[in-house]
Formats: structure tokens, sequence, C-alpha cells
């Protein structure tokens, strides 16, 4: 039974429950891009991506890579071990779109092989600046052997995803996880896994399936979402 609103981020809210082990993430309608300086809400997109990252979540698992996902409780809602999340956004590129390009000057979709993992501090003030793993140990309790874990999971995320995406016609261009540390100490993926922190880009056309068309404005982000989750239980 969810209680106590315990958090409230941009894209959901966290709420305790009867079990001091266990957590409820409600989705939000939201939708934010650039650290919360373009704002908008889209009815139903706390559906979508609950429904998607359940998928997505319970394929890893399948797969032996461990969450904190226990089961959605209804269509906005699912049910989570809490965690105490570490501070850093891990980014796994496989082409190179978006920040890197600007940051770097690579020419947009250079492919990455091996993937490229980026840390980044998750402090909106300083908005989430790009680190290495010296300022990471530095700025967060992560210990060494946890960050090696964090860039092995990871990779075995990537793996996945990748080959799964691609058998409904995705290319999984970049991502972005968060990993927290279960009452027990276990180190697991956490947050959620959906169109708002993937890139995903159609296999024949191109075009792009996930966030950018709200961040670019070139695109109905509930009809791109919606193809999205069709794909997926197609593939069920």
């Amino acid at each position: 039974m969810k209680k106590d609103l315990l958090y409230e981020g941009k894209a959901k809210k966290v709420f305790t429950t009867q079990q001091p082990d266990q957590l409820i993430l409600s989705y939000k309608n939201d939708a934010t891009a650039f650290n919360g300086k373009k704002k908008a809400i889209f009815e139903g997109k706390g559906r979508y991506n609950n429904l998607i990252s359940a998928e997505l979540f319970q394929h890893l698992a399948a797969k032996g890579v461990p969450s904190h996902f226990i089961r959605a409780i209804n269509e906005t809602e699912q049910l989570v071990e809490r965690t105490t999340i570490i501070p850093i956004e891990v980014v796994v590129r496989n082409l190179a779109t978006g920040s890197i390009v600007k940051r770097l000057g690579f020419k947009e979709k250079t492919p990455f092989s091996p993937p490229l993992i980026e840390f980044f501090y998750k402090e909106d003030a300083l908005d989430d600046p790009l680190i290495n793993e010296q300022h990471a140990l530095l700025l967060t309790d992560a210990a060494e052997n946890e960050l090696e874990q964090i860039k092995s999971y990871a990779l075995k995320v990537n793996d996945v995803l990748k080959t799964f995406f691609a058998t409904i016609g995705l290319n999984l261009v970049d991502f972005k996880l968060e990993f927290g540390r279960k009452q027990t100490g276990e180190l697991v993926l956490a947050d959620e896994i959906s169109p708002d922190t993937c890139r995903l880009w159609d296999v024949d056309s191109g075009a792009r399936m996930d966030k950018d068309v709200f961040r670019q404005g070139t695109g109905d982000l509930m009809i791109v979402y919606d193809h999205i989750l069709q794909r997926l239980e197609a593939a069920k």
C-alpha cells in the first residue's frame, strides 16, 4: 500500500510502503530536457514510461542483470526495492550524437567500438557535469570496486538491450543508467529505462524514437512512445 511521499523528481514521485525495504515509483506526465530548462506535460506519458521500463527491467532480469524492479502495480506505478542511489549518471554511447558532438567535435553518427562510457555527477545546481573516475571517488561514497562493477553492468545492459532492440527494428544509440545499493549492500540497476533515458533510432528510416523529438521539437512525443510500446508488446 502506498504511504508517504518520500521524494519528487522531474519524472517520478517516490512513495514509501508498509514494507520498509520497498518503495513505489509513480511515473509523472512531465517531460523535461536540457536539465529541466525545457518543460511540458503530456497526458499519458507516465503510463508509457512505466510500462516500457517494466518490460525492459524484466528482460534484463532474465539475462542476469539485477535491478531494483519488483513488478508493475498498475499502468503508472511500479514496486521497487529501496536503494540508496549513487549520485552518478552513467551514459553508454554506441554512436556519437547529442552533447558529445558539441563537446568534443565527433562527427554525428561516429561509431564507438568498444562502447564509450561516461560519468556525470548528479547535481542539479552544477547542471550534472561530466566527471572522471577520480572525481567520482571524491564526490560520492562509491568505492573503486563499485565503479568497476558499474561499468561491467553498464556494458552488459548495452549488450542485452542492443540485441533486444534490434529485434524490434531499433538501434540503441546511447542511454543513461543509475545505480543504487540495496539494504544488503548489493549494487543494482535503479531508476528507469525508457525512451526518456535512451536514444533509439528506427533501423529502416533512421527516425528518432525517443525524447529527442521533444528536445528538438521535431515530432509528437506520445505517438513515438506509443510505437515503442507497441513494438515491445508485439515481441512478447
